[in-house]
Formats: C-alpha cells, structure tokens, sequence
C-alpha cells in the first residue's frame, strides 16, 4: 500500500513535470497555481500545499531543471577522461538532450535569458546562477583540456565557452524556428571545426557525433 509519504512525492513530481513544461513552452511567467492545478486535476491548495506561492513554484521548476540538466549533461561526462575526451562528450551529451528535450519543448536557459534579460530579481538571479554555474563547468574543462595538452596553451578559455554556447543558441533557434531538422548536426560540424582549430599538431581530431543525435 502507497504511503502519504510516497503519494505527496508522486505529486510533487508531477507538479514539476508540468510546470516544466508549462514554463519551456511559454516561459516562467505563464506558470500560475491554479493553471498548473487545473492541468493535473488538483485543487489550488494541493498545489500550493506541496510547492508554496507562485513564486516559489517558479523556483523549485528552475532549480528542476538545473537538476536534470547536470544529470543528463555533465554528470556522465565525468566518466570520460580529463580533457579532450569529456569535454566531446558533453558536447555531445548537450546536442542529444537538445534533440530529445529542448528541440521538442524548449530551453529554460534561453528563453528564460530573453524572459527576463531586462528585469531584476531573485527568479532572474536564480536563472543567472544556474547559465553562470553551467558557463563554469563549461570553462574548466576547456582548461583541464588545455593541460592535458589536447588544447593549445595560448587559447582564451572564455571565448571558446562563448562559442560552444552560441552554437546551442543557434541550434535552438535554427531547430524551432526554422525547424531545420538538420540543425543539431550542423551545430556538431561547428563544434568539431572549432576544436580542430584549437588544437596542437598532432593531436587527434574531436571525432564523430555518430548516433548521439540520430
């Protein structure tokens, strides 16, 4: 027999799931207690008794998806070796997260930068820390590449950040926008062109996507 325990953790879940997808599709702001309630076919309290205000509900879906970001993305990268090999591997696990989750949905990380580019306050400083930790992680294993010697010494660590997250802007818009089916594979070639550029000779090139993205 289920707990209470068990069935509050269900629901909140379930909370999160929809309001996830209420905020990638339309954005933060459209996310309210009673539409995220009438979705599941709950009463406003059993939301609000789970998750708290509305604003409190925007910042448990932010910090979901933070969550489920890492966990998809960075977090079984570190299983590959220092350097070269995980930072391909992220890139290549963020290409296939784009293509069966932000293609499909949207992207919390951009939309949410356009969403709330011109006002302040701790939802924005919430979006803030999670592109800026993202960023980071980002940085250090362009670094950590750079001296395991796959990476030359003399490259800027944050334009080469700046790129690699262009190119998944790029990805996202030229995939929804222009719905160029195409479009997570050009973002690979891009990424491959980069790092070929950046590297000593001698060293092997960043290699194929091959079926990470389908």
């Amino acid at each position: 027999m289920e707990t209470k325990t068990h069935r509050s953790g269900l629901t909140l879940s379930a909370i999160l799931d929809t309001a996830l997808t209420m905020a990638a599709q339309d954005g933060l702001e459209s996310l309210t207690i009673g539409e995220v309630a009438k979705r599941l076919g709950l009463s406003k309290s059993g939301v609000f008794s789970r998750v708290g205000s509305r604003e409190a509900l925007q910042m448990a879906v932010i910090e979901e998806y933070d969550r489920r970001f890492l966990q998809d993305v960075f977090v079984p990268a570190m299983r590959e070796a220092r350097g070269l090999p995980r930072l391909n591997a992220i890139m290549r696990l963020w290409l296939t997260r784009a293509r069966d989750v932000e293609i499909r949905q949207g992207c919390i990380y951009c939309a949410g930068a356009f969403e709330f580019d011109d006002r302040d306050g701790p939802l924005r400083d919430k979006l803030l820390e999670g592109v800026q930790g993202w960023r980071n992680a980002l940085k250090r294993t362009v670094i950590q590449a750079v001296d395991e010697g796959h990476l030359r010494p003399d490259i800027d660590a944050d334009q080469i950040v700046f790129e690699m997250d262009g190119l998944f802007v790029a990805l996202m818009r030229d995939a929804r926008f222009l719905r160029d089916p195409r479009a997570a594979d050009r973002a690979w070639a891009a990424y491959e062109r980069l790092i070929r550029s950046l590297q000593p000779a001698g060293v092997a090139d960043a290699g194929s996507i091959g079926s990470s993205t389908g």
